[in-house]
């Protein structure tokens, strides 16, 4: 993983790519994490590099979903949102977390805070309880400093990131 830059971000958004970054190294078998906002925006990823793999031709692209956080919160964004409508349908309260099996990995969603998601593309080597907890770690220590203030500044973040790597 490459660790992205925080020089200039306020201290509660350095706490927040320090708690990705070591959720990234600390649990075996993560391939890819992304805080998406409630609307569906990329608000922090573990390869903020990578997003312009996004616009890359499918065959360029590495493995995972098209290889990018982009992509990934596309997902994470889409089944939160059909879990929540699902939830509804059901009268069954809030959504907490989903967990999606596949032959070659997994896909966990866990709410965080105001709507906003915390997703992760897993190995299929991956355990997904050691997964979960970490997750739940994440959100635990995450949740009440996710303010709205601070989704402004990771997204203007992510933003100048992108339009960098994009000259």
């Amino acid at each position: 993983m490459t660790a992205p830059t925080t020089f200039g971000l306020s201290s509660e958004a350095r706490n927040l790519h320090w708690l990705l970054t070591n959720l990234v190294e600390e649990v075996p078998g993560i391939e890819s994490v992304a805080v998406v906002s409630s609307d569906g925006l990329l608000l922090l990823s573990s390869d903020p590099g990578r997003n312009s793999a996004a616009r890359r031709p499918r065959s360029a692209a590495p493995a995972g979903p098209r290889g990018s956080a982009a992509d990934l919160a596309t997902i994470v964004s889409g089944i939160g949102s059909l879990t929540i409508g699902a939830a509804r349908l059901m009268d069954s309260g809030a959504v907490k977390h989903t967990m999606v099996a596949m032959d070659e990995g997994s896909l966990f969603v866990m709410s965080i805070s105001d709507g906003s998601l915390l997703g992760v593309h897993g190995s299929a080597e991956c355990d997904m309880s050691v997964v979960a907890y970490h997750m739940a770690l994440f959100v635990g220590r995450a949740g009440h400093v996710l303010t709205p203030e601070l989704r402004s500044e990771l997204r203007r973040s992510l933003e100048s990131e992108s339009a960098g790597s994009a000259r």
